[in-house]
């Protein structure tokens, strides 16, 4: 069985490197990340992770400095892989905040997959996340209003190569998402691993791997990096510019 993920970037996001990517270095260092969705294909069915961000009025809004090139939305990409909306079976969201599910109801003969504590709390956000999960209390309507999710709780295997896990800390209810290919398991990990930095060592605490600084819960956060980085052959991050370096995987 021939299993690709093709990387789709959806845009640019800029924010601070201290605060989001490597706490405790790099702070008010303005950086650029590329913002991930992926195709996975056997050939006949079409899968997503994440929708990606949104058109650069609200990405601005959302980080001063973020676009979204033109050409870059979700549907484009898609189209230059020869692949309309309608054929989408299903989305599986690592997460609710704006740049992994902006565009979402373009994908009209798709299931939508989501942790059921994110959902829960991407509808009731507190106040510290209400800009992230693009809150109605903010004068705005959230991408994911009104749509129809398939909700799971736990390790959710939805076919023989493609399992769900658990991945919280980022945000209350993260998953991840592990691709089993002909040269092993990929984990499409979301924000869990943020960028390439996260997964070299933290020499100053002297860690195997460098534990992004934007979370809700930092035990949480740690633990599932080490699951992740455990369980993978190899790991496709949320923002990272390493992702780019293949047209698709493996």
């Amino acid at each position: 069985m021939d299993v690709r993920i093709h990387p789709l970037n959806t845009g640019f996001i800029r924010l601070d490197k201290g605060a989001y990517i490597t706490p405790g270095d790099g702070y008010g260092m303005e950086v650029e990340v590329p913002t991930w969705a992926f195709y996975i294909t056997n050939g006949k069915d079409k899968f997503l992770v994440d929708t990606g961000m949104s058109e650069t009025k609200t990405a601005d809004w959302h980080h001063k400095g973020s676009y979204q090139p033109e050409g870059f939305r979700i549907d484009e990409r898609l189209e230059k892989l020869g692949v309309q909306p309608k054929d989408i079976n299903a989305v599986f969201f690592t997460h609710l905040h704006w740049d992994h599910c902006s565009n979402m109801k373009l994908f009209t003969n798709a299931r939508f997959f989501v942790h059921a504590k994110e959902l829960a709390f991407a509808r009731d956000p507190h106040l510290l996340y209400h800009k992230s999960y693009e809150s109605e209390k903010l004068g705005v309507v959230p991408p994911f209003q009104g749509v129809e999710f398939q909700t799971v709780d736990g390790e959710f295997a939805y076919n023989d190569y493609i399992t769900l896990f658990p991945t919280p800390g980022h945000c209350p209810g993260h998953q991840s998402v592990a691709v089993k290919t002909a040269q092993g398991l990929y984990v499409i990990a979301g924000d869990a691993v943020f960028a390439d930095e996260n997964l070299k060592p933290d020499k100053h605490r002297n860690l195997l791997f460098t534990p992004m600084g934007r979370y809700v819960n930092v035990f949480d956060m740690f633990d599932s990096m080490e699951k992740i980085v455990t369980r993978a052959d190899q790991i496709l991050t949320g923002h990272g510019m390493s992702v780019s370096f293949k047209p698709d995987y493996p």
